[in-house]
């Protein structure tokens, strides 16, 4: 009886990738599987033609000779796959979908842990920016072994359990399921005699200060990193990284809005009523702001440039400075007679106009009882 085209049995073109090949393979063993289809005959050997077909499409060499003679070129060389132990193969395809790569794929060494360090931050600090030593633990490389974990003089030797793989295999019907290995927890290897610095570890805990350089600009949320400052990773494999995430102390003057900063200025009656100049704060030092006459408290002005300029960068943010006026306190004797006095004046018939918030107010409510009064 001849054999199916291979590429016919798998469903795919002759042109198909590698990953292409072994996506079909997956979805036609999980077809007919013998563990699934319960002992149909049929099935079985579907099961095996998919098998055979896969294993030479999945072979560089062999696909070529097949690609060139066909079935003789393949048989030629003794690959026609069809009679191995079919939980195997579907072990080593499935395996990574329970607990990561089939037979002969070793586990790779894990990268050290990230780290992070919370700094708080003044606002001066944020805005101009500032280098900072900080002290963290971290599990550093062990320098007596230089990271083996092997004492001097000695090595490490292929674990006996795994040879070297860090995995066994264990079945569960027709799936195979990879774990650390019990014996070298993983790691592939066994350390007989251990550094005594580290106890085979190949790193250790310790305190190590890190100078930290602050751009200028970070604001409450921004973190730098600083590679390979975080934990030691296994014997052979890289740090982690150290971020460091920003948080901005809350100001007695100014709050951050972005790129602008606000504050609030507090003026007399006078300067509100006729106007003059006021000496606000800034971050570089005072500046004057001129106000101008019959100013309303609440009223917002704009210093630019007087701002931060963002780590992320862009044009540098403005000063909002928001006048509020000062009520008077503690007053004496003298001054109340005053504030009488210049109060009657503008409540006088001709001097209305002085006040047009507090007429419009008052008319309002005039009309709003005289409307319910209807």
């Amino acid at each position: 009886m001849s054999k199916r085209d291979y590429y016919e049995v798998l469903g795919v073109s002759r042109d198909a990738s590698e990953r292409d090949v072994k996506k079909a393979y997956k979805r036609m063993a999980m077809k007919c599987h013998p563990d699934r289809t319960k002992g149909d005959k049929a099935m079985e050997e579907q099961f095996k033609e998919v098998k055979e077909a896969y294993e030479v499409l999945n072979d560089a060499q062999k696909k070529a000779a097949y690609d060139q003679y066909g079935h003789a070129g393949v048989n030629q060389q003794g690959g026609h796959g069809g009679q191995g132990d079919v939980g195997d193969v579907f072990g080593d395809v499935f395996g990574d979908i329970f607990g990561g790569g089939g037979r002969g794929r070793q586990q790779r060494a894990a990268r050290g842990s990230d780290l992070r360090y919370n700094m708080e931050l003044n606002l001066e600090e944020a805005v101009r920016g500032v280098n900072k030593t900080i002290r963290i633990p971290s599990q550093c490389h062990c320098e007596v072994c230089n990271g083996s974990g092997a004492k001097s003089g000695s090595k490490a030797t292929t674990c006996s359990t795994c040879h070297g793989q860090g995995q066994v295999q264990m079945r569960q019907g027709f799936f195979a399921v990879n774990q650390a290995c019990p014996t070298c927890h993983g790691k592939g290897k066994i350390i007989k005699d251990p550094c005594r610095k580290c106890h085979g570890e190949g790193r250790y805990e310790r305190s190590k200060d890190l100078k930290v350089t602050i751009p200028a600009g970070v604001d409450t949320g921004d973190r730098i990193r600083l590679t390979g400052e975080g934990e030691a990773g296994d014997i052979g494999a890289a740090s982690g990284d150290l971020y460091v995430q920003v948080s901005v102390r809350q100001h007695a003057i100014f709050e951050r809005d972005g790129s602008n900063l606000y504050c609030e200025v507090p003026i007399s009656f006078a300067h509100a009523a006729i106007g003059g100049e006021i000496e606000v704060p800034t971050l570089d030092g005072r500046v004057k702001l001129k106000v101008p006459a019959e100013t309303q408290t609440g009223r917002m002005f704009r210093l630019r440039g007087k701002g931060v300029k963002s780590v992320r960068g862009g044009a540098t943010g403005d000063l909002l400075c928001k006048v509020t006026l000062e009520t008077p306190v503690k007053l004496n004797a003298e001054q109340t007679e005053l504030l009488q006095q210049f109060e009657a004046s503008l409540n006088s018939a001709s001097a209305k106009k002085h006040k047009p918030k507090s007429e419009g107010f008052f008319n309002g409510v005039k009309s709003f009882f005289d409307d319910l009064t209807k």
